[in-house]
């Protein structure tokens, strides 16, 4: 059995009583409180008679002057979240009566609040030794190591840690913040830090970061009126059932004014419950700041908590979640209501309630899933038009004049072999299935749908600005810029940590300070050519991969030629499409992970300063690395396969024997569908299954096993409940939105880029994203730790990716019907070709003729009698000269005239789409007209509030002005001339401070 760990409790000094900030000690074993204020002599002291008291101490360093410092070695840091160790707090605490104490939600007074916890790793050996050791300078502490031979060289690092520990903890206190802690008795074991945040200091740090809050001033929110009216109020109604029941923010009557906090202007604002003015978020948004720029060390060089959450100080450092997320008996909560109403696959239908996820996650996390609601929403009517357009295909299957004429048995045109020696003649007929298939990808109805979604993706764009800026308003975050460039400049740790490794080497070489340093392009010169060399590699690698899956399909087509099966003889171009495909698939899901990780370890190598510059290149990186991974094998057989083979008996070759493979006569769009969708589907399935379902809770079981072993503790021994923040820490540390964004943008691709080839992306891309939405939300309330809250007004650097994806797509839709499906040719055919202008002939006039007795030695078939007859003449698909023209086998004038309508085609296509995209963009606003109205309203009564306060204020002070003058007048008429002007005095300042009195009074009733 474990016992209850020691606690100390910390609060913070009140400066303005002049009182000093020193620890309280508590000895729970006794039940009592000591609450006197110790001075350090008496402290010492205690340390030194009793090691338990040393135990709950805190040691403070004196100011370092020796400026050899020693640098622990910076580990990597993930985007908001850290790296943590896979250690589990498995021993619980002896239940209590109170339920705010067994929560671990309060301090052991079960009154204040844990806005926010630090974790610490500790020896208890090291803590033993240390026991008996005065408080000193760094320099007679590194004495005392040498001096004690007990010490061992693995616990001098825990003793650096440990004074760093404290001495941070200790000016913590001196900013404010009141600690409590709690540590286990394992002899590794983790020690808890509960931070709370008193009154004082939240009013002072909200003014200071100019946090916008809710004031008394509340106005009518202009309604819609009419007819307009009578539709919201009808749609409104109809939409009830899709709305989650929670509290409803979209339809309110009134909306109080905003204003950042100001303690001179506290009158202004609703304090009537100061325990609730401040929300959860705020506090740890707070508690954070105030963390990353408190510093642990009285020297020149200063390291905060993100560089000691780095170098392994702290293991942890998180806000507390509410509470439980499920159960009966659990109290309810903001976590458990989005539980229920958010994180359940059985509400699918129903919209998000972004209003919570805001309060709770803050801004940054509700943007996210604002977004993927949009999109989401936008994919509907996307994914409607393209089952139209693929039931269109389905329907005129039977009308199609060039899948008929492939069908024909009585056309009897015999095609050139598709390999050299093994492959034999085989009729045009046989490939009657995959032409009758590609019509329903390859129809006319496939342009308009090209036209219409490269407006559509202007639209979502569109869309989501005006959704954007509703929630700017909405969530006060209009005017947000200001503080943006304020938090985006401060330094990361690793910045910090090369820049201070930078001085020191200066000043050991010059004996000197150094002035202020930075890092210039010179010092990243190493890291810019290792990113630009590795990213070329990574490109050059994911080209040569797609070079050997072509190998593979070569050889495996032509070994199939020659197999005794006639199943496998018969669908050979099924059979080799279907199995690359696969491999594509899965090396794409391994080098994404692989692509990741590169990425990541590139942008730590560049050492950005800033967490924003970090987020922006690793982005960068990410996508071009992933985008090249998972479209590389698409644009190869959009674009390239089937255009460099040659003809025949003067076909292409690869290391001299291997044939480039070629088109089927029905051409490659057909094969480009089923790439697109095997690979589109396969990557959203395996990584919503297996990475994001599976691998999480694969981790969570390992991680819990492991600690099982370590802590050797049987199932009876393991059923005491854990508080919140030992919870807490078992969970996934948070590591950035980055992963959830890319895989989306990724999905956007294949939705907009090829979407000529495969009408049917938008419907699985909206039925992913339907059960991603609830996936992710199970994820961020379940699975994570509680992220620091950020604030943002928009997605970022994602929205421009989604713009240049949206204009690339044009480009990319344009040439995929010109060039890869059949549209061009057919129209050339009829309007120049064709006598009755139709298609009845086209497959004949895209087919040229060969003479086999032309086939270059070593090449004809090894079985000329295979179809049962001597063959003379062959078939193959390209625009050339016949035989017994005077130049055999060059390009015809079809060949000219397609091309040139090709191109005309590419033209007019792109800048016709990109006329009525920016004509979109032009045409809808990016602020709702009756948001401006809104906001322009809200400015106009700000400053009506502040000049009436003002004419308050003066009619007051002219009020009190005269009352002084009459008394003065007043005075020097009753008093006798000795003492006049100590009289006057008197009289006057009496009556100065009844009109002060009177004047505070009429201030706070403003």
């Amino acid at each position: 059995m474990q016992s209850r760990s020691f606690s100390r409790i910390h609060t913070g000094g009140d400066h303005s009583a002049g009182l000093p900030s020193h620890g309280i000690h508590t000895n729970e074993g006794e039940g009592k409180r000591d609450t006197a204020v110790q001075p350090e002599s008496m402290e010492k002291l205690q340390s030194l008679e009793n090691p338990t008291m040393f135990h709950n101490e805190v040691h403070c360093s004196q100011p370092v002057t020796n400026k050899n410092v020693d640098i622990i070695k910076i580990k990597r840091i993930e985007d908001i979240g850290y790296a943590q160790s896979e250690s589990v707090v498995l021993n619980a605490f002896s239940p209590d009566t109170d339920a705010h104490l067994t929560s671990g939600l309060y301090f052991e007074d079960g009154k204040r609040h844990v806005d926010y916890v630090l974790v610490y790793q500790y020896k208890k050996s090291s803590r033993k030794v240390l026991s008996s050791r005065h408080r000193g300078s760094v320099e007679n502490r590194q004495q005392e190591v040498d001096i004690d031979l007990n010490m061992q060289p693995s616990d001098f690092p825990e003793d650096d840690r440990r004074l760093r520990r404290e001495e941070y903890e200790l000016n913590l206190l001196d900013a404010g913040l009141e600690l409590e802690s709690d540590e286990e008795t394992k002899a590794y074991g983790l020690g808890f830090v509960k931070i709370h945040t008193p009154w004082h200091v939240l009013c002072r740090e909200a003014e200071f970061l100019k946090i916008k809050m809710p004031t008394k001033k509340v106005y009518e929110v202009k309604q819609k009126s009419g007819i307009v009216s009578k539709i919201s109020n009808i749609l409104h109604k109809i939409t009830s059932p899709l709305r989650p029941k929670v509290e409803d923010h979209d339809n309110v009557t009134y909306k109080h004014l905003s204003y950042p906090f100001s303690r001179e202007k506290k009158h202004l604002f609703d304090l009537s419950d100061k325990d609730n003015f401040f929300s959860s978020t705020t506090r740890s948004t707070i508690v954070y700041e105030i963390l990353k720029r408190t510093t642990c060390t009285k020297a020149k060089y200063s390291m905060g908590i993100t560089s000691l959450l780095a170098s392994g100080v702290y293991m942890a450092a998180y806000p507390l979640h509410d509470g439980h997320y499920r159960g009966e008996a659990t109290e309810p909560n903001d976590r458990k209501l989005l539980y229920q109403q958010w994180a359940s696959y059985g509400i699918f239908y129903k919209y998000q309630p972004l209003d919570l996820v805001r309060k709770y996650f803050g801004e940054k996390i509700a943007f996210y899933f604002a977004w993927l609601g949009v999109y989401t929403q936008m994919l509907i009517p996307a994914s409607t038009i393209g089952i139209i357009v693929f039931l269109y295909g389905c329907a005129t299957v039977n009308e199609n004049i060039p899948s008929m004429e492939m069908c024909d048995h009585r056309a009897n045109i015999t095609m050139c072999p598709l390999c050299d020696k093994t492959c034999s003649y085989w009729k045009l007929s046989t490939v009657c299935a995959t032409a009758r298939a590609s019509h329903l990808f390859d129809n006319p109805a496939t342009v308009f749908y090209s036209i219409f979604m490269a407006l559509w993706a202007a639209m979502f764009l569109e869309h989501w600005k005006r959704c954007q800026m509703r929630l700017n308003y909405k969530w006060d975050l209009t005017g947000f810029e200001e503080d943006e460039e304020r938090l985006k400049d401060h330094p990361r740790p690793e910045y910090e940590a090369r820049v201070l490794s930078k001085v020191l080497k200066k000043e050991l070489q010059k004996k000197e300070e150094t002035e202020q340093e930075k890092l210039t392009w010179k010092d990243r010169t190493p890291a810019y050519i290792t990113n630009i060399v590795s990213i070329l590699f990574m490109i050059g690698l994911t080209f040569a991969i797609v070079f050997g899956v072509i190998l593979y399909r070569i050889s495996t087509a032509a070994a199939m030629a020659v197999s005794p099966d006639a199943y496998a003889k018969a669908n050979v171009r099924v059979i080799v499409t279907a199995t690359a495909v696969i491999i594509n698939l899965v090396v794409i899901l391994i080098l994404d992970e692989v692509y990741g990780a590169i990425a990541r370890w590139l942008t730590i190598l560049e050492i950005p300063k800033t967490d924003k510059s970090f987020e922006e290149r690793l982005i960068f990186k990410s996508f071009l690395l992933k985008f090249v991974n998972a479209y590389t094998p698409i644009f190869y057989v959009a674009f390239f396969k089937g255009r460099f083979t040659g003809r025949p008996g003067k076909y292409t070759y690869i290391f001299r024997d291997m044939r480039m493979e070629e088109c089927a006569p029905g051409g490659c769009l057909m094969e480009l569908c089923i790439q697109l969708s095997i690979i589109m589907l396969g990557k959203q399935l395996i990584q919503n299954n297996i990475f994001e379902i599976g691998v999480p809770k694969l981790k969570k079981l390992m991680r819990y096993m492991k600690a099982k072993r370590e802590a050797k503790l049987e199932t009876e021994t393991n059923s005491k409940i854990p508080r919140q923040y030992e919870s807490d820490y078992n969970l996934e540390p948070f590591a950035g939105l980055t992963p959830e964004y890319m895989e989306m943008i990724i999905q956007f691709g294949f939705v907009t880029l090829f979407v000529a080839s495969f009408p049917l992306a938008p419907l699985f891309a909206l039925l992913n994203n339907v059960i991603e939405i609830r996936l992710d939300a199970k994820k961020f309330t379940s699975e994570l730790r509680r992220p620091n809250p950020a604030k943002s007004k928009d997605v970022g650097i994602w929205y421009n990716i989604l713009r240049g994806l949206g204009k690339f797509a044009v480009i990319i839709n344009a040439f995929v019907i010109s060039f890869t499906s059949d549209f061009i040719p057919r129209l050339v055919f009829m309007y120049l070709y064709s006598p009755d202008r139709t298609l009845n002939g086209f497959t004949n006039n895209t087919l040229s003729y060969f003479n086999v007795s032309h086939f270059e030695l070593g090449s004809e078939p090894l079985e000329p009698m295979a179809l049962g007859y001597q063959v003379e003449i062959c078939r193959y698909k390209d625009y050339r000269e016949p035989p017994s023209s005077s130049q055999p086998y060059d390009l015809s004038k079809e060949f000219w005239s397609v091309l040139a309508a090709r191109l005309a085609f590419v033209i007019i296509f792109q800048n016709l789409v990109m006329f009525m995209s920016d004509f979109v963009d032009w045409m809808i606003p990016d602020i709702p007209k009756e948001i401006s109205e809104r906001m322009s309203k809200e400015k106009l009564l700000m400053v009506e509030m502040f000049l009436k306060e003002e004419q308050i204020k003066l009619q007051i002070v002219e009020a009190l002005s005269s009352q002084d003058k009459e008394r003065t007048e007043d005075s020097s008429d009753e008093c006798p001339k000795e003492g006049l002007a100590e009289r006057s005095d008197n009289c006057a300042g009496g009556g100065a401070d009844s009109s002060q009195s009177h004047l505070i009074k009429e201030t706070d009733m403003i």
